[in-house]
């Protein structure tokens, strides 16, 4: 599928989608809880369907109906199959979250099969696990990485069930998603759990949010003030919510929000300013750069106008899924804009920095990657083909681009943004001021 975009004002009001993030950590906590759990404005996307169907995998009654999940959980995962089939499980409904996969790598050792096996292929594959592995076979887990004997371009991680509890360690500068797995699982290990965090920790707003979750469905972790120490009490039990709301999503209102800041006028609802989300960071990076902003505290609402931006240094260590959509509003900033402590991006579902780098080229941007970051000058941006390598960041990001650029910039593939925000080009179209019955442009 391809999406056209040319030089486009926006205006109007937008609903932000619920929070990905925030609908991971809730469904999994649910589906922990005995009882019955129900999850409202949940986001419905590829992602968060992946967590669904596995889950489903190990035997969680998940019902799907308008804009709630009714979740009958069970702390004790896989109790209801017929023995037979819960000896061996095979988990292969996981194929671009990483998220999800690093969360059910532990959440696996909780099942009561003998052996859970998760197939992996694509760029899954190139997200590293064995950091987690190595913690989780210190806590009594017998797991590892296998090839697959049948497809060469397929490999196997193997889990066999049984988490004791103890001390482990684990680097906190590969993926924050180790940590939020660990602590999901060790609250349900026979003894109490810690966990040595040996690196400084990026994206840690993450943790903070899945700690934020944990605590909403009864579970108590006590971490140390620079959150390198997690302890963890075993024979915890998840609590039921009658009613839990997911937020609106800060990663994927910023996309909205940088086109208000580059060619609009655009209003976002449903953000909570006292949101968890990391990337709420991207308020104050509109603010540094200088664009027209109002933020109404009490209604939710964000309000962006087209503005002088001005480029400016950002620090990527907490906000990796910010970066695409920085790097385009640098392009339409005076000056230079820096953006590092990126590395990571180089492992998501795109090697980031080389694929935004390699659009905006195309769109005659002045950008140069670095090993860990990206340097931005203002450009007169054109439009141009884009191929954003099945990253839904990438096409949201490059879209945006072209809506302030000359001439028509053409997106392949544009059903790569099912990922996080599948109705992300409805809603540009939405916003587009021409489709405005209310008000007409100035003659």
């Amino acid at each position: 599928m391809k999406k056209k975009l040319m030089n486009t004002f926006l205006k109007g009001t937008i609903d932000c989608p619920p929070s990905k993030s925030y609908t991971h950590r809730a469904i999994i906590c649910a589906s922990l809880a005995n009882g019955t759990s129900r999850i409202t404005n949940y986001l419905k996307c590829n992602d968060t369907a992946e967590t669904i169907s596995a889950l489903r995998m190990l035997d969680i009654d998940i019902k799907e109906s308008d804009r709630t999940l009714e979740i009958n959980g069970n702390e004790n995962l896989n109790t209801e199959i017929n023995t037979e089939i819960s000896d061996n499980i095979t988990i292969d409904c996981i194929k671009e979250s990483g998220s999800t996969f690093r969360f059910f790598i532990p959440l696996a050792s909780l099942s009561k099969a003998k052996k859970v096996t998760f197939v992996r292929e694509g760029r899954l594959k190139a997200r590293p696990v064995e950091p987690l592995l190595d913690a989780l076979n210190n806590l009594g887990v017998k797991c590892s990485i296998e090839k697959d004997k049948k497809h060469k371009n397929k490999d196997c991680v193997v889990i066999y069930p049984g988490i004791k509890g103890g001390k482990t360690s684990i680097s906190g500068n590969i993926s924050s998603q180790f940590i939020s797995g660990l602590l999901f699982a060790c609250p349900r290990a026979k003894k109490d759990t810690e966990i040595n965090v040996t690196t400084d920790i990026e994206s840690k707003p993450y943790i903070e949010l899945t700690l934020d979750v944990l605590k909403d469905f009864g579970i108590e972790v006590d971490v140390s003030e620079d959150m390198k120490k997690f302890k963890i009490h075993g024979n915890q039990h998840y609590k039921a919510r009658e009613k839990f709301m997911v937020e609106g999503d800060y990663s994927s209102a910023a996309f909205l929000l940088a086109a208000g800041a580059i060619n609009g006028d655009v209003e976002v609802k449903n953000l909570n300013v006292h949101s968890q989300q990391g990337d709420k960071e991207i308020l104050n990076i509109l603010k540094q750069m200088c664009a027209e902003i109002e933020i109404k505290e009490n209604k939710g609402v964000v309000h962006v106008l087209k503005s002088n931006l001005k480029g400016i240094e950002i620090d990527a260590q907490n906000i990796p899924d910010l970066v695409p959509v920085c790097a385009v509003l640098g392009c339409y900033a005076e000056g230079e804009t820096k953006i590092f402590n990126a590395g990571r991006l180089r492992l998501k579902e795109s090697d980031r920095l080389l694929a935004i780098t390699t659009g905006l080229k195309k769109m005659n941007a002045d950008i140069a990657e670095s090993e860990d970051g990206l340097l931005i000058h203002k450009s007169d941006l054109k439009g141009a083909e884009i191929d954003p390598h099945n990253d839904h960041r990438i096409a949201m990001s490059c879209a945006v681009a072209g809506l302030n650029a000359k001439g028509e910039t053409i997106i392949n593939d544009a059903e790569c943004v099912n990922k996080s925000y599948p109705s992300f080009f409805e809603d540009i179209e939405r916003l587009k001021f021409k489709n405005l019955k209310s008000e007409k442009p100035e003659k």
